[in-house]
């Protein structure tokens, strides 16, 4: 398996590459990481056309829920999206938080923040900014979100932990997250685990939805919720470049199951000492 640093390099030159592609290549292919598959439908995307903020330019098919539908914010509240994209969720926060909140967008491949601040501009939104960083170590305080939001994100980062551990320390006291994201059920097949490709394209990254769960709880979040769950069904044409008959046939007839959920949780409003995050220890 690649270094966390390989990984991430692979993740940042692929959605490098993507920022570029129409949301119509994204959406046939394995969220968005490459034209990889010949069934044109969405594989793991939710439609967003609907909800208020919806604008089609920032909408580049890479996601795998609606954390924003799910996410409970407030007029004025500030909110953070972590793996921002071109900006669709953050827009569609702004339209929740109104003129007295802000919206924070963080992604860590250039050419996203490039695209995201272009459509800020077409839409000349004022309290929404992208800021390029690693959500493992975000370009933000501590303590100033009232609430944190991702679609599809962490999924791609090696040390799941350590985004968590971040998204505790930016979190007010009291507030809260929801994120949707790719989860396992069963352990996938080798070829698929290997595979830098399967990586970018969010599978391969992914992890045991119990152990996903219980990362939340260690962190010292409480309250945590599954909001939603969907299985994902990758189609044939793109199992066939990494399985052959055999190992597809075992694959789709075994006890894997590949998800998206979407999960909320609490910062608590008293910490102790030692709390994930609080700096104090």
């Amino acid at each position: 398996m690649k270094t966390e640093l390989e990984l991430k390099e692979i993740v940042k030159l692929k959605y490098g590459e993507i920022a570029l592609q129409d949301k119509g290549v994204n959406e046939s292919s394995c969220c968005g990481a490459g034209g990889c598959s010949t069934e044109v439908y969405n594989i793991m995307t939710d439609d967003y056309t609907g909800m208020e903020g919806y604008n089609t330019e920032a909408d580049l098919g890479l996601g795998c829920g609606l954390p924003t539908k799910f996410a409970l914010i407030k007029k004025g509240d500030t909110v953070i999206d972590l793996g921002s994209g071109a900006g669709n969720d953050c827009f569609i926060a702004l339209a929740e938080t109104g003129e007295t909140g802000k919206v924070i967008g963080i992604d860590f491949t250039p050419a996203m923040i490039a695209k995201a601040r272009a459509n800020a501009d077409a839409r000349s939104a004022n309290n929404v900014e992208f800021r390029q960083g690693d959500i493992e170590d975000m370009p933000v305080g501590g303590n100033i979100a009232d609430v944190v939001i991702s679609n599809c994100v962490l999924n791609l980062v090696p040390n799941k932990d350590g985004v968590f551990k971040e998204i505790y320390r930016v979190l007010k006291p009291g507030g809260h997250f929801s994120i949707s994201d790719i989860v396992l059920v069963g352990n996938l097949p080798e070829a698929l685990q290997k595979d830098a490709e399967m990586y970018a394209g969010c599978v391969a990254g992914a992890i045991q939805k119990e152990v996903y769960l219980e990362l939340i709880k260690l962190n010292g979040f409480t309250n945590i919720t599954l909001q939603k769950e969907k299985a994902i069904v990758i189609p044939d044409d793109i199992l066939t470049n990494y399985l052959d008959d055999t190992a597809l046939a075992a694959f789709k007839n075994g006890t894997t199951g590949i998800f998206s959920i979407t999960v909320y949780a609490e910062k608590p409003s008293e910490t102790k000492c030692c709390a994930p995050g609080s700096g104090c220890c």
